[in-house]
């Protein structure tokens, strides 16, 4: 054996300095999103990326294969992040995978939960980069898995099993990448806790993915589920993720495929994580899940909505869910394909979803672009998308609206990809041998991008702004005449909401139309009286007049083709 932590009995849970303490709210955050094999090598005087030049190809397989990201590549890049606007950073898996497989560079296939792979870097890295982060007032949220181990052991004959109404199969044999007897660090599974056949489901693989029971017990792929309702096995997953929080003074968790496990055990697990944070100094630590799902799905895991089986006791469960309703919609929204009467009707629900539908945000995590692309297998958002405009238009919605804004690194430099498999939503920032654009070698760190420079006024902005972090939302009316108002019912319109908090009305206008706009549009007769002006927070030289019609107040406002403005009173 090569390193000293193969059980979780012999772990520190006992933090050797002071921990960074949690934000006060979550919804104060912006979240960058990066895959850590993707995002930056760390080597010097990498060559940026020259759209005259055009791509200089590339081989698909390379799309598959490890192309180098690690930690200290990250930290280098902070600024850059923190410059966009992003407070958060959100690192991909870093627990390692088996080191005989060159595909598992997204970091989901663990091997061993209580190492660092080393293709990322060291433990010390993933310390470094925590303490960087928190030194520029950012904090960092690590992506977790429960659900399963990496394929660190096969079925007998290592043949593929499938699932089966309720059989559980036989066990073959560990994966041994090195033949001396016994099990070697990149051997089997570790903690060895988990190294015996009972600690795994083995049901085969999920062949009907809308089979409730089968999603929950099926192996995912050839990822080998884990046994959570096993105490044994949960307790084990509690002790190891107690130790990153000790040891990398980490911030959060994303918890993956949380659809894919029991209620009561996302629950336990999280209630553990936060008795534990709270503890050793974290009293907010944060956890969102991955619940490919409608609201009604999403709203079991959050609050204390999940009861531990047996028991009438429910314990609180996820902080948050990556806002999947959101994404399979916003897109159509933002390019004009579909009308925007989908997302009034859901936060109009959330009034009697939540007991105060202005704290809503707090349970979503939104988004737009991300690593999996589950409606629309596989592109991004700018996919054949010639209007760069757009992709801040949809982070603009997202940096106004209610949620904890999140963005997935290339976004913010037009990333474009879309092919026949996720490789090409996972393109290299550094270029390495998968950039983006059919390129190779060349980074696309450009701060003066378009794209990055619009989402990081509006982030500056909503910085200053409580009522964007904070506010009940409504969505307005319009008119183009001035009398005859209505809720937008085509996709190519001016989409307005307001943003209230206290005694403030902030105003946000999106034109998702190809054409000027000069839309009259209805604000809070109370908040925006008849008479006084509105100063757009982008532009402060332009200010528009709110002026009554009927007993309702409105401004006219001038929006040129995919443009954008942020109001309130003057004088706020």
């Amino acid at each position: 054996m090569t390193n000293g932590l193969h059980t979780v009995a012999n772990l520190d849970f006992f933090p050797q300095q002071s921990l960074h303490p949690s934000p006060l709210d979550w919804r104060d955050q912006f979240i960058y999103f990066l895959l850590v094999d993707r995002f930056d090598n760390n080597a010097p005087n990498l060559p940026p990326f020259d759209p005259a030049q055009g791509g200089q190809g590339r081989s698909p397989v390379q799309g598959h294969r490890f192309q180098g990201g690690n930690l200290k590549g990250i930290r280098r890049r902070l600024e850059y992040i923190r410059d966009l606007g992003c407070t958060t950073v959100w690192l991909s898996p870093v627990l390692k995978n088996r080191l005989d497989l060159a595909d598992s560079y997204h970091g989901y296939g663990i091997q061993d939960f209580l190492e660092v792979d080393p293709r990322f870097g060291t433990l010390q890295d993933l310390q470094d980069l925590t303490s960087a982060a928190h030194e520029l007032g950012m904090y960092v949220i690590l992506d977790v898995v429960l659900n399963h181990a990496g394929d660190v052991w096969s079925y007998p004959d290592d043949k593929p099993y499938y699932f089966y109404q309720d059989q559980t199969f036989p066990f073959g044999d560990w994966r041994e990448a090195d033949a001396a007897p016994g099990y070697q660090d990149d051997d089997a599974v570790w903690p060895q806790e988990l190294q015996t056949p009972d600690a795994f489901k083995r049901r085969g693989q999920i062949r009907n993915w809308n089979d409730q029971v089968e999603a929950r017990d099926g192996d995912f792929l050839s990822l080998k589920e884990l046994d959570l309702p096993r105490h044994a096995v949960l307790d084990t997953l509690i002790k190891v993720y107690k130790y990153w929080i000790a040891t990398a003074d980490l911030d959060g968790f994303r918890i993956d495929t949380v659809k894919h496990m029991e209620d009561s055990a996302t629950a336990i697990f999280c209630n553990a994580m936060r008795e534990y944070a709270q503890r050793v100094g974290k009293h907010n630590f944060f956890m969102f899940g991955e619940i490919v799902a409608d609201d009604r799905t999403i709203q079991k895991y959050l609050g204390r909505n999940s009861r531990i089986e047996g028991t009438s006791e429910r314990f609180p469960a996820l902080d948050a869910a990556l806002d999947f309703p959101l994404y399979f919609t916003l897109e159509e929204v933002i390019k004009g394909f579909a009308g925007p009467a989908f997302l009034r009707y859901r936060y109009e629900a959330f009034r009697s979803n939540y007991s105060d539908h202005g704290e809503a945000g707090r349970y979503f995590v939104t988004f737009v672009d991300n690593h999996d692309q589950m409606s629309r297998p596989y592109r991004r958002f700018m996919h054949n998308n010639p209007v760069p405009q757009q992709a801040v238009l949809a982070m603009a919605y997202l940096l106004t609206s209610q949620g904890i804004p999140c963005i997935y690194y290339g976004t913010e430099q037009g990333f474009d990809g879309g092919g026949p498999d996720d490789s090409y939503v996972r393109e290299c920032m550094f270029g390495g041998e998968w950039g983006a654009f059919d390129s190779t070698g060349r980074h696309f760190f450009n701060p003066k991008h378009e794209i990055y420079r619009g989402i990081s006024a509006i982030a500056r902005l909503r910085v200053q702004q409580p009522a964007l972090r904070y506010g009940r939302q409504y969505f307005r009316e319009i008119s183009g005449d001035g009398e005859n108002f209505g809720h937008p019912i085509d996709g190519r319109c001016t989409l307005a909401y307001s943003r209230i908090l206290d005694t403030e009305e902030v105003l946000i206008a999106l034109n998702l139309d190809s054409q000027t706009r000069n839309d009259h549009i209805t604000v809070d007769t109370e908040l925006s009286a008849p008479g006084s002006m509105l100063q757009n927070l982008l532009d402060p030289g332009q200010q528009v007049q709110v002026m009554d019609t009927g007993g309702r107040a409105h401004v006219q406002l001038e929006l040129p083709p995919y443009s954008y403005a942020i109001l309130t009173a003057t004088g706020m």
